[in-house]
Formats: C-alpha cells, sequence, structure tokens
C-alpha cells in the first residue's frame, strides 16, 4: 500500500532543511572568523617577538662588542678582541719618557730620564733597559751616523737610575740598540769604533777616509769600575777581507770567505762614508748562546758565536762553533759576499732582525722589517719579513753548493692591501706575539698597529708626544719616531711590580669609549 502524503508535510521537511542550512553557514562563518583571529593573534605575536629578538641583539651588541674604533687621530685609534691582551713599552727620538699602555690605549706605567731614547725594554725583574740619547759627543763626527745614543740606562721600579755606562770619546761611540742577557745580568751594547784612514788603507780599504767598525761589548751592571765592567767583545775589524791588494794580510777571495766581510762593499743608500756597515740591531739567543746583529747597509744579518772568549772572539777559531768571531750565518744580500746578483737580494735597508721565541708561530726563525724592498722600483712601501735561516738542533748553519746561505725566499710577509700604506724608509720594527699576531712599529710616523697572521689590522695607535711634549687631541704630531716598540703579554713577570692601574689616555682632551679584552 502506497503512503499518502500531506502538504503541510513536506512544508515541514522543507523548514527543517533551511534551518539546517542557515545553521551551516552560521557555522562556516564563525570558523573563518576565528580562524583570521588566530592569524591577528599570531602577527601580533610575531610583531611581539621582533621586538623582543630587537631588545635582545641589542642586549646581546652591548656584551658581544667585538670592537672598539676611535675617531682620534693621536692616541687610541682601534682596539679589537682579535688583538693580543698585553701592554705595548714605547719610548721615543725626541722626548724623554718612557711609556707602558694597555690595548685601550691607557698610561699603566711611565719611567722618567733626561734623555731621549732609541730602544726601551723592561726586564723580568721589573727595571727598564733603554739607551739614552745624549745632546752633544766628544766626537761630534758620530752624531752624523744616525741612530747614535751614547748611554745606556737601567732605571728601576721606583723610577730611579740604578745603573749607566757610556760610551763617548774620540774614537767610540754607542748607537741603536741593548740586548739584556737575563741567565747572566750583563748588557750587550752596540758601539761604533773609529779607525784612520791611515789604518783603514793598511788592511785593504781602498777610499782615503776614515772608517768605523761596529763592536758588541758586554757589560756587566753589577761592577763599579767601568774598565773592569767590560766581560767580552767582538769587532769587526778583526773579520774582514778583501781582494784589491794581495800583500796584505786580509787579501782573499770574497765569494770563497762568506765567513768574513767585505772591507771595500758598497752598500745602497749608505748615509755617512765613514758608517759603511750600520748595525741597527743586537739580539741573543741563549740556547745556542749566539749573537745577531743587523746590518742596514749590506742589506743582510749575521749571526756569531757568544760562547768564545774575547781573545777568540778577535780570530778565526775556538769556541763552540770553532770559528772563533768569524760570522757563522748571514742572510738578505749575497752580494755582500759576492754571489747572486740584484735578483736574489731579499733585505732593503731592513731593521730589527730579531729570533722569534720558540714557543711562538715561526719559533726560531728570524723576523725583521724590511724598510724598502721595492727600492728600485717606483713606488715605496715596507714589509715584515720571517726567514728560516734552517739551523741545526746544535745551532750549526750549512752553506749550500752554489756557495750562498738558504733559503731562497720568505716563510711568511705581511704587506699592506694597499702596499703604500706602509711605509718605513728609516728605523721601525715588528714583534712576532705569542697568538700568532705581529705588532709592527711604523717609526717614522709613530705609529703603532698589530695585524693577524692573515694581514688584518686588529688594533691601532698613533704617539701622542712629540719634541714638543704630551699632545692634545687633534694635534698633528711632530717628531714623534719611535725606534723600537715592545709587547708584554698580561703575565710576563716584569709586569708583576707595578698595579698597572689606567690612569687614562696619554695625550690631553680624548674622550673615547674601549673595554680591554680577555
Amino acid at each position: 500500500m502506497q503512503l499518502q502524503k500531506s502538504p503541510s508535510f513536506y512544508f515541514s521537511i522543507l523548514l527543517v532543511l533551511i534551518t539546517l542550512t542557515l545553521s551551516a553557514c552560521n557555522s562556516d562563518s564563525s570558523d573563518s572568523a576565528s580562524s583570521e583571529e588566530t592569524l591577528e593573534e599570531t602577527s601580533t605575536d610575531d610583531t611581539s617577538d621582533d621586538t623582543s629578538d630587537d631588545t635582545t641583539d641589542e642586549d646581546d651588541s652591548d656584551t658581544e662588542v667585538t670592537e672598539y674604533a676611535t675617531s682620534n687621530v693621536i692616541g687610541l685609534l682601534l682596539n679589537s678582541a682579535d688583538a693580543q691582551n698585553g701592554y705595548t713599552l714605547f719610548g721615543g727620538q725626541r722626548f724623554s719618557t718612557t711609556y707602558l699602555i694597555d690595548n685601550c690605549g691607557e698610561m699603566v706605567q711611565s719611567w722618567s730620564s733626561d734623555y731621549s731614547t732609541m730602544s726601551s725594554y723592561l726586564l723580568e725583574n721589573g727595571n727598564l733597559l733603554h739607551t739614552g740619547r745624549l745632546q752633544s759627543a766628544v766626537n761630534s763626527e758620530f752624531l752624523r751616523g744616525g741612530g747614535d745614543s751614547g748611554r745606556v740606562e737601567i732605571i728601576n721600579e721606583q723610577d730611579e737610575l740604578q745603573w749607566y755606562y757610556e760610551f763617548n770619546s774620540d774614537t767610540q761611540f754607542m748607537h741603536h740598540d741593548v740586548e739584556y742577557i737575563e741567565s747572566t745580568g750583563t748588557v750587550l751594547v752596540m758601539v761604533w769604533n773609529k779607525h784612520s784612514a791611515a789604518e783603514a788603507e793598511a788592511v785593504g780599504y781602498s777610499r782615503n777616509h776614515a772608517l768605523w767598525s761596529e763592536q758588541i761589548i758586554e757589560l756587566d751592571p753589577t761592577v763599579e769600575d767601568t774598565e773592569d765592567a767590560i766581560v767580552w767583545q767582538w769587532d769587526s775589524w778583526d773579520h774582514i777581507v778583501q781582494d784589491e791588494d794581495l800583500t796584505i794580510e786580509s787579501y782573499g777571495v770574497i765569494s770563497e770567505n762568506p765567513q768574513l766581510i767585505d772591507i771595500n762593499f758598497t752598500g745602497i743608500d749608505v748615509e755617512y762614508e765613514a758608517d759603511p756597515i750600520h748595525m741597527n740591531a743586537v739580539t741573543y739567543n741563549e740556547k745556542f748562546d749566539q749573537i745577531m746583529i743587523n746590518s742596514r747597509n749590506y742589506s743582510e744579518f749575521w749571526i756569531i758565536d757568544h760562547s768564545t772568549t774575547t781573545a777568540e772572539a778577535a780570530s778565526h777559531s775556538g769556541g763552540a762553533r770553532g770559528k772563533g768571531g768569524d760570522i757563522l750565518y748571514r742572510w738578505g744580500n749575497p752580494q755582500t759576499y759576492d754571489m747572486g746578483d740584484a735578483d736574489d737580494q731579499k733585505l732593503f735597508l731592513q731593521h730589527d732582525a730579531y729570533w722569534i721565541d720558540d714557543d711562538y708561530t715561526e719559533g726560531g726563525q728570524v723576523m725583521s722589517l724590511n724598510n724598502q724592498p721595492n727600492y728600485y722600483g717606483n713606488s715605496n712601501y715596507s714589509t715584515i719579513n720571517v726567514v728560516d735561516t734552517q739551523v741545526s738542533d746544535a745551532g750549526d748553519y750549512t752553506l749550500n753548493d752554489d756557495g750562498t746561505y738558504g733559503p731562497t725566499d720568505f716563510t711568511w710577509t705581511y704587506e699592506a692591501d694597499n702596499p703604500t700604506d706602509f711605509y718605513a724608509t728609516n728605523i721601525s720594527g715588528a714583534q712576532r706575539l705569542d697568538n700568532g699576531n705581529t705588532i709592527i712599529d711604523e717609526g717614522t710616523t709613530g705609529t703603532f698597529f698589530e695585524v693577524t697572521y692573515d694581514g688584518e689590522v686588529v688594533w691601532k695607535y698613533v704617539t701622542p708626544v712629540d719634541e714638543t711634549g704630551v699632545l692634545t687631541q687633534g694635534d698633528t704630531p711632530g717628531s714623534n719616531f719611535v725606534f723600537r716598540i715592545n709587547k708584554y703579554p698580561t703575565d710576563y713577570i716584569g709586569l708583576s711590580y707595578y698595579s698597572l692601574s689606567p690612569s687614562g689616555a696619554i695625550e690631553n682632551g680624548s674622550d673615547y669609549s674601549c673595554e680591554l679584552f680577555e
């Protein structure tokens, strides 16, 4: 049987469907609004998070600063976290105070003297060793050589003069550099020794004028008597060769005698004719008991034996190497012993040759500041170079089969990205630090800067003192020349004698922010 449905039944069904449809539409609308509100909240939260991140970044930037750069023209220009934390020591050729500064350019100690200086060193016992530049010389001719000093001083931690010694006579004058031997407490000094024109001619010198030889003299500061204070000495005069007069004892074939000094060799840019060698650095190697001396005019450095007696040092035999005071090793310009040509010359008027600390990067090798490596070129710039002397564990050196000393090139070189940005026509030096960085003294402008092994500048400072005294920020320095600087790590024992409390910038009127990095 088929059921029959009334019109009212169908109307009721229609109302139910309409109600359900409207309910579904309202539900969709509600879900959509709910979804939009959630997105707005996420956006708001994101904005809030961004603001929070910005705040965090600002806080992080306050606690994670890696560099302080100033707008100064003197004093501190840059300090960064990649610089070796330590203290830099410097004195000046035109001012008499020696300063010790921290990496923020603040003075932590100073020493006074009646004399300006060439070289200054902080000793392990806390004393300051430095040269003193006499205002006059008994023989004023010595002042024409450049690098004159005449005096060496030791100043104690109370800023009191503890000891001094002078070489200032008609025939002798102290110059340039000094070296302290910690194991013996003795001091090596460099002395010009004048020989008359007749004396020079008698040993085969072919030019008709007086000649200065170079002496390394070892002094004992504990001995009061002036003469007895000299405990050892070496003189280049005892180790010469010449090939112009075969009737003289010094005659020999230059290329066959690299252990000797060609007295007639003519170097480049000789500033005073009586000073053909012009030594400007002396340093000591306690491991091998050897001394290194650096000749600007010959453009090479020499290594000699210190294990000799004074008598042996004046001869060609004796000492641990059996060669007396003859040269054990030389490098930089083989033309000085009549080998090679201009292409083989690697050093040009260099300064500050010294042995890198054995525990440092390239330890035991020799670093120097090569003042004019482009001497024959069209642009002026300087470099820092390291050379491996290829010394044996016993302290011996090998002459190559071709009659020259190796190597043929440098181990490491620093050159500015724009080479001419770093140029010191004379003086100046460099020092390898224990973190692998190298601190450089561009002495002609009184500018110190530290570079990483890869050559990035991470610290920079300009000497704020010149011949007029302490300068004011913004001043242009005059003669703020600095011959040599030394940087000491924070744990260096010689620093323990001082409080090292920062007393502000040396210069007047500086106002900048800086913190030390650990």
